[in-house]
């Protein structure tokens, strides 16, 4: 009944926001346009359609407007209109009234705001579709930020998981690509990540480790967290000063190289992706701010941490080859990656994949970024993965998501910022590190713990099993010394073969180099 009545207050809103009139009027056809008036007759709708929209989304809950926020970063893909209006979801919710935060805040830390700190701003300074921002200062002088959660948030996004949940049983059942869709699965993978954006504990520990993974790249900042102060629905950090990126005009003014900005953001993407498999899965303009204070101009201010993504070295090293491939433009070879990883039957012929794959793709190369269409190159992916039955991994959603913002913000800072071409140099350095003899050092560190607990007990081993073997049993004893001397021939030649595994590794390193440098 519960998914009943919130399919219900959907549809209702709809209505009420006229957003099917929104959709009808977008056709040419007379009789679409005359259902259009008709639907129309007895509503007010003279509200502008990108504020109708917003307004729709705001109304019914934070899951509709996490999904206005990824729409505001398309601004290819929407009118002008629409988008400008979708991007007040990206910091510009209406807040919750403040007496509240403090009574949230107060009975987090079960003492009164004045003990806490010593001034706090009682009007937020940024609020989202989980939580709001206030600046405060803490009594021994350091500024910080102070994020709420949202009261009631948990059965607001339990009502729209349910509807969900029960829409991709639908789909499952009735589709014919429920196997390749996943879509409970991938409903799922969204439930899992939405519970762990409530809880700002596990956000605060988010950020911490994305301080530390990237605080040698001197690109990014991210805030510290003062843990002493920090609780699942209470968050305190170090405040940062910043301008939001999708300020372009204010930054150039100040002296911001746009180009260099926007080289910037798809190097933070692809290190925290490839290097790290860790990476901020949230990247809309409402979550990044840009240094203007000396030293530290122009660099990268990473905020909201509720969503994260991880890849396994698997994940990496598939996506890492699959990139590579394409800026190579090794159709085959993306081809045959889709059917090593299963991704695709064994039975397709990689002659067809390679073709429809080089169709979707190769009309984009060597243009800029202003007349790439990110959305419409997965489009056509997508139709061409339905003919060759691809199975959608739900642990990826979250990563075409963001690489979708980061396009977004690629094509505001800087039209014409080459994608591939930025991305193609880094990608094959990271795949150097790979089949070098870095990569093949740290291996063997790793497993050095190992192999010195086992090699120690290798000579009490076999002395035990000698003496256990009755006396008459000399053809096993002879078979056993036979064995010994096979052992050490194999130990010489694995003496041998690794040297010539070394000097092949640097013989391979230099090629490599040759033939991408």
């Amino acid at each position: 009944m519960t998914r009943i009545f919130r399919g219900s207050f959907i549809l209702w809103t709809v209505l009420r926001f006229g957003l099917d009139e929104l959709v009808l009027s977008s056709f040419e056809k007379p009789w679409i346009r005359l259902l259009t008036r008709m639907v129309s007759v007895g509503r007010n709708l003279k509200a502008p359609r990108g504020e109708r929209l917003r307004q729709a989304l705001e109304r019914l809950g934070p899951i509709f407007v996490k999904f206005g926020q990824v729409l505001s970063t398309r601004r290819d893909l929407l009118p002008p209109d629409i988008a400008d209006e979708l991007a007040r979801l990206q910091d510009r919710v209406p807040p919750f009234e403040s007496s509240v935060a403090v009574a949230i805040i107060e009975k987090a830390f079960g003492k009164p705001l004045d003990r806490i700190f010593a001034s706090f701003e009682q009007t937020p300074v940024a609020s989202a579709s989980i939580a709001q921002v206030h600046f405060a200062a803490l009594h021994d002088g350091r500024e910080v930020a102070v994020k709420v959660l949202r009261p009631n948030m948990l059965p607001a996004i339990e009502k729209d998981l349910a509807l969900m949940r029960m829409m991709a049983g639908w789909v499952e059942g009735a589709s014919a690509d429920r196997k390749r869709l996943k879509p409970r699965e991938v409903v799922a993978e969204f439930d899992k990540y939405l519970h762990d954006e409530l809880d700002l504990l596990r956000e605060a520990a988010n950020a911490a480790q994305l301080r530390r993974n990237m605080q040698d790249l001197k690109l990014v900042l991210i805030p510290e967290m003062y843990w002493d102060y920090c609780m699942p629905d209470v968050m305190v950090m170090q405040r940062m000063e910043g301008v939001p990126i999708n300020q372009a005009q204010r930054l150039r003014d100040a002296g911001v190289d746009m180009k260099a900005l926007a080289r910037d953001g798809v190097t933070i993407f692809f290190t925290q992706v490839f290097r790290d498999g860790f990476f901020h899965a949230d990247m809309h303009p409402g979550n990044i701010q840009v240094s203007l204070v000396p030293g530290s101009f122009g660099q990268h201010i990473l905020l909201d941490f509720g969503i994260v993504g991880t890849l396994t070295e698997v994940d990496k090293e598939y996506l890492a080859q699959n990139f590579s491939a394409f800026f190579q433009r090794d159709y085959k070879r993306v081809a045959e990656l889709h059917i090593e990883s299963g991704w695709v039957p064994d039975s397709t012929r990689v002659d067809e994949l390679e073709a429809a794959i080089r169709a979707c793709c190769e009309p984009y190369f060597d243009r800029p970024l202003k007349e790439i269409s990110l959305g419409m190159v997965l489009m056509r992916l997508f139709q061409t993965s339905r003919r060759f039955q691809v199975e959608i991994q739900p642990q990826l959603v979250l990563l075409q998501k963001t690489l979708l913002n980061i396009e977004g913000l690629g094509r505001e800072l800087d039209p014409e910022l080459d994608l591939w071409s930025t991305a193609k140099p880094f990608l094959e350095k990271w795949m150097l590190e790979q089949v070098g003899p870095e990569k093949l050092l740290a291996q063997l560190k790793a497993e050095a713990p190992t192999y010195a607990k086992l090699l120690p007990g290798l000579p009490r081993l076999l002395s035990q099993y000698l003496k256990a073997s009755p006396g008459g049993n000399r053809r096993e004893l002879q078979e056993l010394l036979a064995e010994q001397k096979r052992t050490n021939r194999l130990l010489q030649s694995l003496i041998y073969g690794g040297l010539g595994f070394a000097l092949g590794l640097l013989a391979m390193q230099f090629m490599l180099r040759v033939r991408l440098f």
